[in-house]
C-alpha cells in the first residue's frame, strides 16, 4: 500500500513545497513563470522581458506641450541550471510518503535552495541605497535609515521584507526586546528564518547574506572632465580600482524628488558595477540631469570629490531592506525525458521543478535527480537598501 503513495505527481509537490519554505529571499520578491515554456519545456538560454513603470514629465501653463511615451523594460535571462542527485535502493521506496521527505527529499531540496538562494542573493551589489554602519552593532534606529532612502525613492508600502543577517538580527532583538514578541505574529512563524512584523517591515534572518568587503580605493579620486551622465564616470588615475558593490558618491551631485525632480539636498548614491578600472567606473544608477527619468539634482562637474562608502579593505555584513518588485526571479519548465521509469514536472506560486527517476537493473537502485531551470534579476534597484554593519 505505501508505494501507491509515491507517485511522480506526490513527490515532486512535496520537493517543491520543501523548496518553497526554505527560500526566504526569492520567496519574498516577484517570482515569474512563462506557461510558453510549458509544452514542450525550454532550452537554457530562454529569457523574459519585463516591463518597466513609464515616466513623464510636466509642463507648466496653457499650451499643450507633447511627449513621447518610451516604454522601458529589461531582459531576465533564465540560464542557471541546478540539480540535486541521489540514489536509493528499491526498498526505500516502500516508505510512506512522510518518511521518503524526511529521510530522502528534504536533505536534497535544502541543498538545493541553499544555493539557489545564495545565488540570487548576489544581486545585493546592484544595489546603490545603502546605510554603512561602521565597526558598529546593528541598531533599530540605524534600520529604520534604510526605510527613510526606501521612502525617498516612492516604495510601495505593502509587500516589504527586512532582511537581516544573523548577527544583525541578534543585535536589534537586543536593542529592542520586546519588537518582536507580539503573539500573533508568533504564531504566524511559519516561514524558515521569519522573525516578525515591525515599521511595516516582514523582518526576516538568513544565514547566506554575504559579507561585502570594501576595496582598497580611497577618497583620492576627482571626475575628470565636465558635465558627465550617463552609467560611466571618467577620473583622475587613482591607485586601486573599485570593487562591483562598492557604493559612491559624488560632491555637488544632489538626488531629487522621483516626481517633482527638486533636489532633496542629499547626495546621491551610486553603485559600482563590474570592470572598474583606476581611470573609469562603470555606476548605477546612470546619471541623468534632465527629463522624465532625471534621477540627480546635475551632472558631474570637473575636479569633484568623489567618496567611497564603508571603510577601506574592510569586510562588513550584509542585510537588505526590499519592497517585493526591487528583484525578480523566474524558472521555466525543463524537457520531459521519455522511456524513463519516473517523471513529473510540477508548478508552485511560480517555481517549476523537475524530478526524473531510472531504475538500474546491475545495483537494484533507482538513481533520480532534482532539477531547477532558473535566473533572476534586480528590476527596480531604487526600491531597496543596503544595510552593512561590522
Amino acid at each position: 500500500m505505501a508505494n501507491t503513495i509515491l507517485t511522480p505527481t506526490a513527490v515532486t509537490r512535496e520537493a517543491l513545497r520543501i523548496l518553497h519554505q526554505k527560500l526566504n529571499f526569492v520567496g519574498n520578491i516577484v517570482r515569474e513563470y512563462d506557461s510558453s515554456f510549458a509544452n514542450s519545456g525550454a532550452k537554457i538560454g530562454d529569457s523574459l522581458k519585463i516591463r518597466l513603470p513609464n515616466q513623464y514629465t510636466v509642463t507648466t501653463g496653457a499650451t499643450l506641450t507633447t511627449q513621447d511615451t518610451t516604454e522601458s523594460s529589461t531582459t531576465l535571462q533564465v540560464a542557471t541550471q541546478k540539480h540535486v542527485g541521489m540514489t536509493f535502493s528499491s526498498a526505500e521506496l516502500t516508505l510512506s510518503l512522510d518518511d521518503f521527505s524526511k529521510r530522502i527529499i528534504e536533505p536534497a531540496m535544502s541543498v538545493l535552495a541553499a544555493n539557489v538562494e545564495s545565488d540570487a542573493l548576489s544581486m545585493y551589489k546592484d544595489i546603490y541605497q545603502s546605510v554603512w554602519n561602521g565597526a558598529s552593532a546593528a541598531t533599530y534606529n540605524k534600520a529604520l535609515d534604510a526605510r527613510v532612502l526606501l521612502q525617498r525613492a516612492l516604495t510601495p508600502v505593502n509587500d516589504r521584507t527586512a532582511l537581516m543577517d544573523p548577527i544583525a538580527m541578534a543585535d536589534l532583538v537586543k536593542d529592542t526586546k520586546s519588537l518582536f514578541q507580539d503573539s500573533a505574529q508568533i504564531s504566524k512563524q511559519f516561514k524558515e528564518g521569519y522573525m516578525g512584523r515591525a515599521a511595516g517591515f516582514d523582518w526576516s534572518e538568513n544565514t547566506m547574506l554575504p559579507a561585502h568587503t570594501r576595496s582598497g580605493a580611497n577618497s583620492a579620486y576627482l571626475t575628470n572632465g565636465a558635465t558627465q551622465s550617463g552609467a560611466t564616470l571618467v577620473v583622475d588615475t587613482g591607485a586601486t580600482a573599485p570593487s562591483a558593490g562598492d557604493v559612491i558618491t559624488i560632491a555637488g551631485v544632489f538626488s531629487v524628488h522621483p516626481e517633482t525632480k527638486v533636489s532633496t539636498g542629499v547626495l546621491q548614491q551610486f553603485v559600482i558595477g563590474t570592470g572598474a578600472t583606476t581611470t573609469s567606473f562603470p555606476i548605477s544608477p546612470a546619471i541623468v540631469a534632465t527629463g522624465a527619468t532625471q534621477n540627480v539634482s546635475n551632472t558631474a562637474a570637473d575636479n569633484s570629490a568623489v567618496s567611497f562608502l564603508g571603510t577601506a579593505s574592510t569586510a562588513v555584513q550584509t542585510s537588505l531592506l526590499f519592497q517585493k518588485e526591487a528583484f525578480a526571479f523566474a524558472t521555466a519548465d525543463l524537457l520531459m525525458p521519455k522511456g524513463i521509469d519516473f517523471a513529473a514536472r510540477e508548478v508552485m506560486d511560480g517555481i517549476s521543478l523537475r524530478v526524473v527517476r531510472q531504475y538500474a537493473i546491475s545495483t537494484d537502485t533507482f538513481p533520480c535527480r532534482v532539477d531547477i531551470l532558473y535566473g533572476y534579476k534586480t528590476i527596480r534597484p531604487q526600491l531597496a537598501v543596503r544595510y552593512h554593519n561590522n
